[in-house]
């Protein structure tokens, strides 16, 4: 089937274009992610280098073959700029128009214009490290699970491998300048750029609205004020966790929270729970879920771990919070009495964990805060406890939900 390059050409033209629309017109509407627009202005100039490629010999060679080659260099250029901002990184538009720059300085050289192989040499070699810059890019950010990210990474690297796969055939198997705009090569590169185009645009719009739903739901799961997990994630995290292995679980609160509050004001309080998360969370082991229960009270789930082990980590926490000065107020000291219940089962119930943990966090409150008590292994879930004051027996799990700061 023989292609009718006009037509080729035209569609190439029309495509490019409205792909480049679309992605600023996403842009518009979610101005925060500049990738939208480096990558709108990229098909755009993509589109009006197509063009001036298609008027070749009706307008001047320093047009059709100098500029046209240069803005479609610089086009992958800034695909791979947009693939920088895209992860968080400078934009470096410098390097994205150098390669046209350096294709505009080769063709002021007579023997470099006058060679088609020089020439298609020098292109495809420019464009394919673009290509193959943006999948190494989008590689490197792979620590963000984005689903979409690997077809992209699969489409730069192809169709750079396309362009380089052009490098040793431009000299073993030349073609005449003359009729080198007719050859089946020029009209499948056509056509690959016009399919280039209409991926491209499919995977990074997919890119970036799976990035959108992602960070949704992460500030759907996460505490605004702490940045660990909230109540429903922290739940949702430890339930999925028991169901397949045994676990312990570290109860937190911080010891006269009110006194703090209504002597420094709340903007401090904050920044005391802000604080406990950030010396808590590096001390505990990886695959814990930890999160808010609310207030001043912190859980965690230490999966796969016994009372023993649990009882350590809690410590450490309890220790690192006992040296912690806050750089604003040295004076104030912050504490925290801690919890520990373990389930040596499979299949363990966290609400049980969590009235076993309260009724030992209770315990650690009433002996002096500032330390860390484990429930005992025969403990019923609303034990029964004498208080010291009264000498009657009292329900140590309803009285846990009632006990002071």
């Amino acid at each position: 089937m023989r292609l009718d390059l006009p037509t080729l050409f035209l569609m190439t033209v029309a495509v490019t274009f409205m792909v480049g629309v679309l992605f600023l017109l996403s842009w518009s509407q979610t101005r925060r992610e500049r990738a939208l627009a480096v990558w709108g202005i990229a098909h755009i100039v993509g589109s009006v280098a197509s063009l001036m490629l298609a008027l070749r010999g009706q307008i001047p060679d320093s047009l059709s073959i100098g500029l046209a080659n240069a803005m479609m260099i610089g086009g992958y250029g800034l695909i791979w700029s947009g693939v920088r901002a895209f992860e968080g990184r400078s934009l470096r538009l410098g390097w994205a128009v150098g390669g046209g720059a350096l294709w505009i300085a080769a063709c002021l050289i007579p023997p470099f214009f006058e060679s088609l192989a020089a020439r298609v040499s020098l292109a495809s070699t420019l464009a394919g490290l673009y290509c193959a810059s943006g999948a190494l890019t989008i590689w490197q950010g792979r620590d963000e699970p984005l689903v979409s990210r690997y077809p992209a990474l699969v489409l730069l690297a192809t169709y750079a491998g396309l362009y380089w796969i052009r490098l040793p055939l431009a000299f073993t198997m030349p073609i005449p300048a003359s009729v080198a705009i007719a050859s089946p090569w020029f009209a499948i590169l056509c056509f690959a750029g016009t399919l280039f185009s209409v991926a491209i645009a499919f995977v990074f719009m997919a890119l970036t609205k799976e990035r959108a739903e992602r960070e949704q739901r992460l500030a759907a799961e996460t505490d605004s004020l702490t940045g660990i997990a909230n109540r429903r994630a922290l739940v949702a995290g430890a339930e999925r966790h028991l169901a397949v292995a045994p676990a312990a679980l570290l109860l937190f609160d911080l010891d006269h929270f009110k006194a703090v509050n209504d002597r420094y004001g709340h903007s401090v309080g904050d920044a005391v729970l802000a604080a406990f998360c950030h010396v808590a969370d590096p001390l505990l082991p990886p695959g814990a879920v930890f999160g808010r229960m609310g207030g001043e009270e912190f859980a965690c789930l230490l999966p796969r771990l016994d009372e023993r082990a649990a009882m350590r980590v809690a410590e450490d926490v309890r220790a690192a919070i006992a040296r912690f000065a806050h750089p604003d107020y040295p004076e104030l000291a912050i504490r925290v009495s801690v919890g520990v219940a373990a389930e040596s089962q499979i299949g363990g119930s966290l609400d049980y964990l969590l009235r076993r943990a309260d009724d030992a966090l209770y315990q650690a409150k009433h002996a002096g805060r500032d330390r860390v008590v484990a429930a005992g292994e025969d403990r019923l879930p609303f034990a029964e406890a004498a208080d010291p004051s009264t000498g009657l027996r009292v329900n140590a799990g309803r009285r846990s939900r009632t006990r002071s700061p």
